[in-house]
């Protein structure tokens, strides 16, 4: 099962010419999640030609200008197509004021169901038969909160030999096996799915983190992630501004990252003030403290695979 994440725009407070403000799709397999829709979301889903009539929910960190301000045409958009499935959006309060508001101020046409569930607790917001996304608190200068998306652990890989050891020939027995059904040999022997499975194998997890101050705690909402989208907004001379305006230096993204072990970390929401060549600067500090840092930028694209 494929799971991809691409940034759709990676700017913060101001859309640059070359620089959309912050949104990211996550696509597994047939499922999309967007998070956060800022100014320019939808040209660069255009222009990766992604399926963006088929997005199944939209995760709201907070309701500042630069996050949600692609919102409204992405639900017009949405109604240019066939559509019959509801749209589901996250987000703390004031999400669903805003959607409500921006529909009757704009006279939205908007021709399916579309179910707004506010965030008032670390929580459960989102989930499938074998995956659920979480929000977790942030700490900005409104409400804000981060997102998990976590697979449940996967079984462990069928044995077929261990099979046929213990009388099961090839066929439909294998298969209720590796759904975890019990099931009995031609002698009227019960085997049990431990007995030709392996170890369960871990699923993926992927984190999404912004606006928020520096906290600890984000380290272990966010623990074990495949792949950590953090802002790192400002550089070490600009930590004094950071605090004030309750940001990130891409240092304390970096700790974020080597704290909660993730095994991939790229940064986003850049303040406008950092042109792409002055965001080396943002991932030398960050790579200081976790090597493997990296700098995200419009319509990147990466792949999270199975560790087993």
């Amino acid at each position: 099962m494929n799971l991809e994440a691409f940034v759709l725009g990676c700017g913060g407070m101001m859309p640059l010419p070359y620089r959309h403000l912050t949104s990211v799709l996550l696509r597994r397999d047939g499922d999309l999640f967007l998070f956060d829709c800022g100014e320019g979301t939808q040209v660069s889903l255009k222009r990766l030609n992604l399926k963006w009539k088929k997005i199944d929910a939209i995760f709201i960190s907070h309701t500042h200008a630069d996050h949600v301000t692609g919102l409204p045409g992405i639900l017009m958009l949405s109604s240019q197509v066939d559509r019959t499935e509801p749209l589901y959006i996250y987000g703390p309060p004031k999400v669903k004021e805003y959607v409500e508001t921006s529909r009757q101020v704009l006279d939205m046409y908007i021709n399916y169901p579309i179910i707004i569930k506010e965030i008032t607790a670390p929580c459960v917001v989102h989930e499938g038969k074998d995956f659920y996304i979480r929000a977790f608190p942030l700490s900005h200068t409104k409400t804000c909160v981060g997102y998990t998306l976590e697979e449940l652990d996967r079984p462990g890989e069928f044995n077929p030999d261990k099979a046929r050891a213990l009388g099961l020939p090839a066929g439909p027995l294998w298969g209720k096996l590796q759904r975890g059904e019990n099931v009995t040999n031609s002698d009227g022997k019960l085997i049990q799915p431990g007995d030709v499975m392996g170890e369960k194998r871990s699923g993926r997890k992927f984190s999404f983190v912004t606006d928020t101050q520096y906290l600890p705690s984000i380290a272990d909402e966010v623990k074990g992630s495949d792949l950590l989208i953090c802002e790192g907004m400002f550089a070490d001379d600009c930590e004094d501004q950071a605090k004030e305006k309750k940001h990130m230096t891409a240092r304390q993204a970096a700790t974020v990252a080597k704290d909660s072990a993730s095994s991939r970390m790229a940064m986003i929401h850049y303040s406008p003030r950092y042109t792409d060549r002055d965001l080396e600067l943002l991932l030398k500090q960050a790579q200081e403290v976790y090597p493997k840092a990296e700098l995200t930028h419009d319509r990147m694209i990466f792949d999270i695979p199975y560790v087993d």
